[in-house]
Formats: structure tokens, C-alpha cells, sequence
């Protein structure tokens, strides 16, 4: 009984003063070499897929999920490469095994890119409206989604996104969207609207092209106007100069000169 007892209190302190899970070690610190090694593998990577060297690009990043397998930026990036090269399956995965690493907007943007190429158009809005809700202050992924919207048919929602995006970035090329919108529904009212929109907003731009301009003229660089210093420079008096000089030489002349005998008295 006694034994019983002390098995009982046993499990009892341990339960209530031990942690239930053992915590995970700590990363150890990575080596001066290895950092130096990775670096290289991603300035490959870079510069191969700056060059379209899309092999080489692809054999670097996979050698650094090689070492660092939870590395969602070279995922993401090799997402992208795949993409490029139509590999729109691999770009999918690569961008999922991202996303599920780091809750990253762009991983899911990218991710509904190649839903949308692919005609997957339910899980293309479902990818962009989840990018929103991370990150909703970027007008690209309004515009994607009212992309997506459009292709299942739903008119209003693909306006009320580009108008979102209209909102975070004033600009022509949407309103321009929202008007083929417009125009290939029917929605003669709303079309004529929006060209005097888009006729505002010219003229606004326009507007702030000029001044731009005029500011650019009245206000010279700083090149310009440390040339302009450099030659305003106030110099010293050349009258004071010659004056000196002629000073000086009169008096050499006066050193120089015998002095003149006096004549004798008879």
C-alpha cells in the first residue's frame, strides 16, 4: 500500500511540475561557412534567373532546400521559376509547401496566378481573397481577383474589387477595365460614367505631369547649383595686387640706384 502511495505521488509531481512536452532544442548557431556557402547558392540563383538560365537557377535553389528544407523564400522563388517555364504543376506545390511554411501573402498570390492560368478559377479567388485578407493594401491582388471573378461570371464583384484597387492607386488602366466591364454587359449608364471618369482622371494626371515639369526646371540639381557656387566664389581685388607689385618694384629700382656725388668747392 505504502509503495502504491509513493508511485501516486510520483506521478502526480510529475505531472504538475514537469512540462508536459520536452521543448525543442534550440537552433544551433549556423557556421561562418555555411552562411557563406548559402550566400553564393542564392547570388547564383539571382543571377541565373536575371541571365534566363533557368536550369542553373533551379540546381541552386534545390541545393539550398538541400540544407535548409523549411526555406520558404527558395520555394517561393523556385515556384517561380516553375511557372516560367510552364511547369504550372510544380509551381503549385512549390508555392503551397511555402505558404504552409510562412503564412505569406505572395506565396498565395502566386499560388492563384497559376490557378488562374490553369483555368482553376474557384481556387484562384479563393487564393486571392486569402492574400487580401494578409495583406488587402496592394492593388495587384484586387486586380487579380476581379481577373478571377470575371472568368466565373461575376460581374459586380469584379468591379467592387477593381474600384478597391482604384481606391489604393488612382489610375487610367483600371478605370479602363471597370469601363470593358461595363461595356461587354451593356451597362450603357455605367460605361458613359466611367469615360468621364477616365477623362477626369487624364486631366488630373496631365495636370500633375506640368507641374512636376515646372518644379523640375525652377529647381536646379544640386550639381547645378554647386557649379553655380564654385563660380560665384568672391575673389580677391586685383587692383590691390598691382598696386603692391608696383610699390615693390619702384623700391627696388630706388636701391639699386647710385647715390649722386656732391661737386667739390674751388
Amino acid at each position: 500500500m505504502i509503495a502504491v502511495l509513493i508511485i501516486i505521488a510520483f506521478a502526480a509531481f510529475m505531472a504538475f511540475f514537469l512540462p508536459l512536452e520536452v521543448k525543442e532544442k534550440p537552433e544551433e548557431e549556423k557556421s561562418p561557412k555555411y552562411k557563406a556557402q548559402m550566400k553564393k547558392l542564392w547570388q547564383v540563383a539571382q543571377t541565373s534567373m536575371k541571365e534566363h538560365k533557368p536550369s542553373r537557377a533551379e540546381k541552386a535553389l534545390l541545393t539550398i532546400l538541400k540544407f535548409d528544407e523549411k526555406n520558404a523564400a527558395a520555394y517561393n522563388r523556385l515556384g517561380i521559376l516553375y511557372a516560367k517555364s510552364k511547369k504550372f504543376d510544380e509551381a503549385v506545390e512549390c508555392f503551397e509547401i511555402a505558404q504552409s511554411l510562412d503564412n505569406n501573402p505572395a506565396s498565395i498570390h502566386n499560388a492563384g496566378l497559376i490557378y488562374l492560368e490553369t483555368g482553376a478559377y474557384e481556387k484562384a479567388e479563393m487564393a486571392f481573397q486569402q492574400a487580401i485578407e494578409l495583406e488587402g493594401d496592394i492593388p495587384a491582388r484586387f486586380i487579380a481577383l476581379a481577373k478571377a471573378e470575371e472568368k466565373l461570371g461575376n460581374t459586380k464583384k469584379a468591379i467592387e474589387a477593381l474600384e478597391n484597387a482604384y481606391e489604393l492607386d488612382p489610375n487610367v488602366a483600371t478605370l479602363r477595365q471597370i469601363l470593358a466591364i461595363y461595356e461587354a454587359s451593356g451597362d450603357a449608364e455605367a460605361a458613359t460614367a466611367t469615360t468621364a471618369r477616365i477623362e477626369e482622371q487624364v486631366a488630373r494626371d496631365n495636370a500633375a505631369k506640368r507641374k512636376k515639369a515646372r518644379r523640375a526646371v525652377s529647381r536646379p540639381t544640386r550639381k547645378v547649383m554647386a557649379r553655380q557656387a564654385s563660380r560665384t566664389k568672391v575673389a580677391r581685388p586685383t587692383a590691390n595686387k598691382t598696386s603692391t607689385a608696383k610699390t615693390a618694384a619702384r623700391r627696388r629700382m630706388v636701391v639699386k640706384q647710385k647715390p649722386a656725388t656732391r661737386q667739390k668747392r674751388i
